[in-house]
């Protein structure tokens, strides 16, 4: 490696310091004389570039639903699929209400992060502690197989509290 360096340095320096005088007039040039390329061995690279685009060509796989399943989304029929959504809302204030709470609660915590990251120090501290926080939690429940089912009942215990279907 310190070979390369000094052999790079060398040459930056040749370059810089030996001024090599042009053939066509008395001015001196401060980039060295570079021997012209033959176009056979470009030729021959370019050939073998596009011999293996057209192979790469030929084994691309393209994955895309059947004409059945898909169709076009109408922006008609969507505008009147959420109008009947919203109708069938009962409490449209409180869905607003939580709708604005959120957007709100983004903004803040956006501006919070914004504000913490402008202090010195403190955003590789949160990180570190964030690191610290996802090792524990892997070892605590992804490591073994018993604290891999205790995370999935606590999981499937949450959503039911949410749902409303708890026991």
């Amino acid at each position: 490696m310190a070979a390369v360096a000094a052999s790079t340095s060398t040459a930056a320096t040749a370059v810089l310091t030996h001024r090599l005088r042009t053939t066509k007039s008395n001015q001196f040039s401060a980039l060295p004389y570079l021997p012209t390329r033959f176009s056979a061995p470009v030729f021959s690279t370019s050939f073998k570039h596009l011999s293996e685009l057209r192979r790469s060509s030929l084994l691309q796989i393209k994955a895309s639903s059947s004409d059945e399943t898909s169709t076009p989304v109408d922006a008609n029929e969507l505008f009147t699929d959420l109008k009947e959504k919203w109708d069938a809302v009962q409490n449209k204030s409180t869905v607003l209400l939580y709708g604005g709470g959120a957007i709100v609660a983004v903004w803040l915590a956006s501006t919070v992060v914004g504000a913490i990251n402008s202090v010195p120090l403190l955003p590789k501290i949160m990180e570190l502690i964030g690191l610290g926080y996802t090792g524990w939690f892997v070892y605590r429940y992804l490591l073994f197989k018993s604290s891999r089912k205790e995370l999935a009942t606590d999981i499937e215990a949450i959503k039911k509290k949410i749902a409303g279907t708890a026991e």
